[in-house]
This record gives C-alpha cells, sequence and structure tokens, in this order.
C-alpha cells in the first residue's frame, strides 16, 4: 500500500515499510499519525485514487482537464490523438487503448457521441467492463436514452461493478471553467462516494434519483431548447419580413416573455451569422431524436418536438450538420 507523506512542502511516495522507518526517524508519536496525515479523502475514500477518462472531445476533454488540475492521476483515451494532447498539456497519462484506460482504476469517466458507442465499448467479450477492477465505478457523462442507461447499469451491477449516469446541461465552455452542471442518476451511496469528485469537475451537481430520472432530464431539456431554437428562429424570420431590424427585435425580445435562453445566447449568433459548432446541428439532431423516440414509447404526445427534428434533419441535409444548431435558422423563412 502506497502512501503520500508531505513534509516541509516536500511530497513523496513511499512503500509502507519505508513509512514505518520514517515514523522512527522523525517525532512522530505513532504511525497511525502519519495515516491520518496521508488521508487525504473524498467522501472517505483514500486518496490518491486512480482513474481512467474516455472520450475527451469538446465535452470530456474539459472535464478531465478539470479532473488533473483537481491533483488525480488521470489515464487518457481518445480515437483522436490530438485531443489526448490537449489534455497531457495540463497532465494526465496516455494510455494505449480504451482496455488500459479502464483497467486498474477506481472509476471511469465516459463522455461519448452515441448509445451504441457506449455499448460498443462497455458490453460483450471484448467490452472494457471485462477489464475493470471489481467495485469499479463507471460514470458516464454521454447524453444516453434511460433504456441503454438501465441496460448499461444492469451490466454493470452483473460484473460486480456500479453506474452512474451523470449527463451535462451546458457547453463546452462550462465544461472548461469547471462550472458545467451534473444531473446524477444512480444508486444514491454510489452518488454520495463520488459527489466529491464530481465537484471538483462540475457545478453545480444535482441528484436526480436512479439512470432513468437523470437520462431522461437531460432529454428532456434537449427537447425543450432544441425546439424553442426552432420557433426562434421562425419568429426572427417573420420579424425581419415585417421590417423589424433583426439587431433590435433579438434585443426588445429580451424584455418580453419571449425571453429565453436560445434567444439570449444564439441570438446574437444568427445576428452576426456565427455558426461556429459550439453544439452542432447533427448533435441537436441525435438528442432530439432520442428524446422524441423515448416520448412515443412512453405514449407520450411530442407533436412539437418531432415537427423540430423535421427541421433539424432539414438542415443535416441541406449539409449543415457540422454547424451550430442555430443554422437551424439557415432553412427556414418566409415565402412570397
Amino acid at each position: 500500500m502506497a502512501f503520500r507523506v508531505i513534509f516541509l512542502k516536500c511530497s513523496i511516495t513511499l512503500e509502507e515499510t519505508l513509512l514505518e522507518k520514517l515514523a522512527k526517524c522523525f517525532s512522530f508519536k505513532t504511525l497511525e499519525v502519519l495515516h491520518e496525515a496521508n488521508n487525504l479523502s473524498d467522501g472517505g475514500t483514500m486518496w490518491p485514487m486512480k482513474f481512467g477518462f474516455i472520450g475527451l472531445g469538446k465535452m470530456g476533454g474539459g472535464l478531465a482537464r478539470n479532473l488533473i488540475r483537481s491533483g488525480y492521476d488521470v489515464k487518457l483515451y481518445d480515437l483522436n490523438p490530438a485531443a489526448i494532447e490537449a489534455c497531457l498539456k495540463v497532465g494526465g497519462r496516455r494510455a494505449a487503448s480504451a482496455a488500459e484506460a479502464a483497467s486498474e482504476v477506481d472509476a471511469l469517466f465516459t463522455s461519448l457521441p452515441l448509445p451504441q458507442d457506449l455499448r460498443n465499448l462497455l458490453l460483450g467479450e471484448k467490452g472494457i467492463y471485462n477489464v475493470m477492477k471489481p467495485g469499479a465505478t463507471l460514470i458516464d457523462v454521454s447524453t444516453i436514452d434511460p433504456a441503454t442507461a438501465r441496460e448499461l447499469a444492469d451490466a454493470a451491477s452483473k460484473k460486480g461493478l456500479n453506474f452512474l449516469a451523470c449527463p451535462l446541461g451546458k457547453g463546452p465552455a462550462q465544461a472548461e471553467e469547471g462550472s458545467e452542471p451534473i444531473f446524477a442518476g444512480g444508486q444514491r451511496e454510489i452518488f454520495d462516494k463520488w459527489l466529491p469528485v464530481l465537484e471538483k469537475i462540475g457545478n453545480p451537481v444535482y441528484y436526480l434519483g436512479d439512470v432513468e430520472q437523470s437520462t431522461a432530464f437531460k432529454l428532456i431539456s434537449n427537447l425543450i431548447g432544441m425546439t424553442n431554437l426552432v420557433v426562434l428562429s421562425e419568429c426572427l424570420h417573420i420579424g425581419v419580413k415585417a421590417g423589424i431590424d433583426l439587431g433590435q427585435l433579438i434585443d426588445l425580445l429580451k424584455d418580453t416573455g419571449a425571453d429565453s435562453f436560445q434567444l439570449r445566447v444564439r441570438g446574437p449568433w444568427i445576428l452576426a451569422g456565427d455558426f461556429a459548432p459550439r453544439f452542432a446541428v447533427n448533435l441537436a439532431l441525435k438528442d432530439v431524436r432520442l428524446g422524441v423516440e423515448m416520448a412515443q414509447a412512453w405514449g407520450c404526445t411530442v407533436d412539437l418536438c418531432s415537427r423540430a427534428l423535421e427541421r433539424y434533419k432539414k438542415a443535416q441535409d441541406k449539409g449543415l450538420g457540422e454547424e451550430d444548431c442555430a443554422a437551424v435558422y439557415k432553412v427556414l423563412g418566409c415565402h412570397g
């Protein structure tokens, strides 16, 4: 068992036998004092804990860097070598494969684009659940549907592992600065154990219940936000058709019941013709599709959200998939 000793602002790592010898050399009363000094804990878990992080894109990369900045030992893996390099500038260690990133860690974070990507990574004979040590926790921050989350949680349990679904509430900028809202679901005792770590990479952190509740919440949030963006885009075109200056229209709507996050954030981008992909059309389409399918499976009416889904599909068909979802504005308008 390894310990970290801090003495006169110098930090060294020692094996237990060497620690015992050190205790004899200095004026510590008992070895327990050293144990106490080394018990730098998060929720009662001995530090240093070991982490893996798979998926270092716009969202995962920011979270991984915050984990490293917090002093944790993090193994890093992504299919894109540049994404790994961007994290290594802060710290951490490169893993040669996903399996290497997952082995011998206390918790493994995953941030992947699609539910099927997670299934392919985690499940089956070649799935990395098979290389994770017993008692480890998979913490997924991807946007997935409740059925997939339940499948992954049950499969983890059968392997003696734990699973937390922790989708995120905002964008890459918040992920980088540590202000990303996290909506967690899973067994309460597992959430409580990892809460101090989650608070190092995001803020605030909410507990919603089981994995179905947290993943459903994220899809509901995106259904509202992305459908609102379609409505906003349609109405901005109506305002321009009425002869109202687009900039004035956006500013004045903020002082009415039409105010919204999308108006305040993406309204100025639309005005400036800035469609750089903070959250791309392809991702919006994926999330709205997952949300609509979830609602339909539960027998819920999603007429308006389904129409929004059609608009994002049209934007994708027009070649706008890699532009920000605000580019849906480009495929709407007034005719005649």
